[in-house]
């Protein structure tokens, strides 16, 4: 349990919970005290920093661990060698080396002072010579605390444990200095709050709002973690809200605040950001559907972004109503465009363009029954992102009329028992038609070419519309279509 469970440390009580706090770090011996001991043995110092230091405070210790000490990066992994069940140097150049322990994996990172070019994307490091000169450049002050190894002395020059206590985010120094130094320190904040529920201190909001557009010097690449780690915290709400009301999110995401500026078309939500955010709550409720591991950032992304087409496609009709037609294809173009910006992967890119270009495809048929074509046309659509249509179909119902809702939920209970049915009876996850491309060049007699994709297309158009011909009747389709083309 965190030391901090009832929340009310106070200021003249800190020294108590310091002492409940090292022992709560403590349950992670033996390891920090092997670590700690070959290191003073060779004369070194080396202590726990940072973000473990916090979240096992907080009861949310994991199996990774930050390290700090005075020895430079070939003389730790002298160190290392014998102990450690393997050793990895991709941080090096940074002056981290990693290894892997039983279960645990250690970074490990020579004292830093890190200097900033205010124009450029990437901090110069040079290393430091104290613990606490390497704590003063850090992001947070609940991230600059530490335990001295093998002594087990506990460090906390900027009142970082107070700040966990009291669920604060301050910087160790003037919050300008640090987000001048590293813009991205002002996304995090974001993160931290989304992460960890804590409020941000209002010092920090001023600065944030004050430098939102030095973020635009940080990597495209830096910022996309950043939101990835935002997105799949536990209360992304939190995160996404700073970044709006900071300015933030006009440089890295201007989709998101541009949907505050829209009136949703039924006046069901103060406006379609609001919405945004309702339907990523509920997308969030609905994961553990999922056949991926959660947090799954990809359902949640799309259920963020599904209607940022709407600034684009909105149209003023009689008697005050509003429109949106066709925002979800333009949505799509969108949201591949925003996320190649940020460097996302091309899989990542088509599976949230892919969930937002269908996200209106059930709304599509209306109340009516499916036939077993639109289902069949359904599946393929979806594709391998079937199981997240079905999560942000449901969760983009924020209607508060019950009667509607429960309706809406029931045609989609109906659909995908539909689609369970059919998938028994024809296979439809490795939906094709009853001929192959050798095949249909057999009987038409033609070579490859462009004429057998048609030919393939005409069957697997057949396919969806009546399902599962079998060979015969396939070839007699085939034969009357090439007869009635030609």
């Amino acid at each position: 349990m965190s030391p901090f469970a009832d929340q009310s440390a106070s200021a003249g009580s800190l020294s108590a919970v310091q002492r409940r706090a090292v022992q709560t770090l403590l349950q992670i011996a033996p390891v920090v005290d092997e670590l700690g001991a070959r290191f003073a043995d060779a004369g070194h110092e080396i202590a726990l920093v940072g973000g473990p230091v916090r979240d096992i405070l907080l009861g949310r210790g994991s199996k990774d661990l930050d390290f700090a000490t005075s020895a430079h990066p070939d003389v730790v992994e002298r160190l290392l060698q014998g102990w450690a069940n393997h050793i990895w140097d991709i941080g090096k150049a940074f002056g981290t080396i990693g290894c892997r322990k039983g279960d645990w994996v250690l970074e490990i990172t020579t004292y830093r002072s890190e200097s900033y070019d205010p124009t450029s994307r990437k901090p110069e490091v040079s290393y430091g010579d104290s613990l606490e000169g390497d704590l003063s450049r850090r992001d947070f002050a609940m991230n600059a605390m530490a335990v001295r190894l093998p002594s087990r002395t506990f460090v906390d020059p900027y009142g970082g444990l107070e700040d966990v206590a009291h669920q604060t985010i301050r910087t160790p120094g003037r919050p300008e200095d640090s987000f001048s130094d590293d813009p991205l320190r002002m996304m995090r904040a974001a993160r931290f709050a989304a992460q960890l529920g804590f409020t941000p201190d209002p010092a920090v909001v001023a600065a944030m709002t004050a430098m939102a557009e030095r973020i635009t010097i940080v990597s495209a690449e830096r910022v996309r973690d950043e939101l990835i780690k935002l997105v799949c915290s536990d209360h992304p709400r939190i995160g996404l809200d700073l970044l709006v009301s900071t300015g933030l999110a006009k440089h890295v995401l201007p989709e998101l605040p541009a949907l505050q500026l829209e009136r949703d078309e039924h006046h069901r939500h103060k406006d379609v950001y609001e919405h945004s955010l309702t339907v990523l709550d509920q997308a969030i409720d609905l994961e553990s559907r999922l056949p991926v591991p959660t947090p799954d950032f990809i359902s949640r992304f799309a259920a963020l972004i599904h209607d940022i087409g709407k600034p684009k496609t909105r149209r003023f009709e009689g008697a005050g109503k509003v429109t949106f037609h066709h925002h979800d294809v333009v949505g799509a173009k969108l949201a591949r465009k925003r996320m190649k910006a940020l460097r996302f992967s091309n899989e990542q890119i088509e599976q949230v363009g892919k969930l937002v270009e269908l996200h209106l495809r059930f709304h599509g048929y209306g109340t009516g029954e499916w036939t077993d074509s639109a289902v069949r046309r359904y599946v393929r659509d979806a594709g391998d992102q079937l199981e997240r249509l079905h999560v942000l179909t449901r969760a983009d119902c924020t209607t508060r009329n019950k009667r509607k809702a429960d309706a809406l939920r029931a045609a989609y209970d109906d659909l995908e028992a539909r689609i369970e049915r059919l998938k028994e009876q024809e296979e439809l996850d490795a939906l094709r038609p009853d001929l192959d491309g050798n095949q249909i060049m057999q009987i038409l007699g033609i070579p490859p070419g462009r004429e057998v994709g048609q030919a393939y297309k005409f069957l697997m158009e057949l396919r969806l519309d009546r399902g599962p011909l079998g060979e015969d009747e396939a070839r007699a389709e085939l034969l009357r279509w090439w007869s009635e083309r030609a």
